[in-house]
């Protein structure tokens, strides 16, 4: 069975409640894309959006912590996100791995700990610059799968986004072969561990944009993006899940 195409927006910390009229709109003219639409806003605007949100567009987390509750200032668990109204919840995201200095074990006992709550873990890997230059991209994206993805991590509660982190913020842009190699060699991966690998859902996370968009969905083993700054606007959003869903 072909993966999903799932279309996800990340806000970061960027968004309040006016930014609801966003998700109005993008809604109205996208929620029946026939492709997954998913946002993920700030934990403060979880409950609202997905009051709202209505039918064709899901709500997650961005981070989760990897135990239910306990003394951990400031963090949030599956379980809360889940009792908020969120449906999925990214982990593993290369801020996070570089902020806060997150290890792929520590990744994969949050996607885990998603997996207990019910909610579907959008997986994040990448390679930074200097992994790049050395020519270390396919060892690093090799290591981070099997570190970061754990056992219990199945087609219907994983997703697998794939962001250069050298792309990010610095002017360079990933070529279309550069993309395609690394999907292809993660679908190789997870068909190798996983035997149903071939129907993990995978993602693309490098800067995508309306004007692009048609582009990097055209290539092999694309099953959909994680979009960072062009989600926050429906106007830019919408061509991107329309592009999509055309693909």
């Amino acid at each position: 069975m072909a993966p999903r195409k799932l279309a996800a927006g990340n806000w970061k910390m960027n968004g309040t409640l006016a930014a609801l009229a966003e998700l109005d709109a993008l809604a109205r003219d996208h929620g029946e894309a026939g492709v997954d639409v998913l946002i993920c806003p700030p934990a403060t605007l979880i409950h609202a959006m997905s009051s709202r949100a209505g039918q064709g567009i899901a709500v997650g987390g961005q981070d989760c912590h990897a135990k239910d509750s306990g003394a951990h200032t400031g963090d949030i668990s599956a379980p809360q996100l889940r009792d908020a109204g969120a449906s999925h919840v990214i982990v593993g995201h290369s801020e996070r791995r570089t902020d806060h200095a997150e290890t792929d074990g520590e990744v994969a006992a949050k996607a885990i700990a998603a997996h207990k709550a019910g909610l579907v873990s959008v997986i994040c890997v990448g390679e930074t610059e200097a992994e790049r230059d050395g020519g270390q991209t396919l060892d690093v994206i090799a290591r981070q799968l099997a570190g970061s993805v754990p056992d219990c991590a199945t087609a219907a509660n994983t997703v697998i986004a794939y962001e250069p982190v050298w792309a990010i913020g610095t002017g360079r842009t990933p070529t279309g072969d550069q993309i395609a190699e690394v999907h292809a060699a993660m679908r190789d991966a997870l068909v190798r561990r996983f035997g149903d690998g071939a129907d993990f859902a995978l993602l693309y996370g490098g800067s995508v944009k309306p004007s692009n968009a048609a582009e990097i969905f055209a290539i092999p083993h694309v099953d959909g993006a994680l979009v960072g700054g062009a989600s926050l606007k429906a106007s830019d959003f919408g061509p991107i899940v329309a592009a999509l869903a055309a693909a």
